[in-house]
């Protein structure tokens, strides 16, 4: 069971931007993945297997429904929630309480909106993800976490810009990732991937 810690005030969670901004910006750390096998429930895995209809296997993002799709179906945009592990630190405090974000992904990386747009393509492992332009923000969970400073925090405008709540992503290539794999940016030069929903 995950322990509950203190909520830290605006000034103390300023204080830690700095070592936010100082993440790596073209290869980092996957430092920790999590599956959601069924909801508050997080299953903290050392190797998973990404999937290009199922996101991460054995999460429940593909039976999730979501309110920014016309027929509440799980968004094609948010397979997989990846959280910066710098930020993550910052709010969680400890390690064990990090899967209470909600992500399934928590990578040492810049994931600034300057660092990470839109369209950018990250390996790790034998997979690659897109970037995605759906916002990621914190919610009234989030505020019962880590607090309501915290979500101010994470939805300031410079917590926009550094995209400290995370980000949002899809699998372009299936493939299987571990922690401690190298999470880095790559070129998206070159044709299109083919329709993924095509055979």
């Amino acid at each position: 069971m995950m322990s509950v810690a203190r909520h830290l005030t605006t000034a103390e969670l300023d204080a830690g931007l700095d070592a936010i901004r100082a993440s790596p910006r073209e290869a980092g750390v996957l430092e920790m993945i999590v599956r959601r096998p069924a909801v508050g429930v997080r299953e903290i895995l050392e190797e998973g297997e990404l999937d290009l209809a199922r996101g991460l296997v054995g999460d429940t993002w593909h039976t999730r429904g979501s309110r920014r799709t016309p027929d509440g179906s799980p968004h094609p945009d948010m397979q997989l929630n990846i959280m910066g592990s710098r930020a993550a630190a910052l709010v969680a405090q400890r390690k064990d309480r990090w899967a209470l974000a909600g992500d399934q992904l928590f990578v040492d990386l810049d994931l600034s909106e300057k660092n990470v747009p839109a369209g950018t393509r990250l390996a790790v492992g034998s997979a690659v993800l897109e970037v995605t332009a759906q916002p990621h923000t914190g919610c009234q969970k989030f505020v019962e976490r880590f607090g309501r400073e915290a979500m101010m925090f994470v939805n300031s405008p410079i917590g926009r810009e550094l995209h400290l709540r995370g980000i949002n992503a899809r699998v372009v290539q299936p493939g299987v990732i571990r922690v401690g794999d190298v999470v880095r940016k790559i070129a998206t030069e070159g044709p299109p991937p083919p329709d993924r929903d095509c055979p």
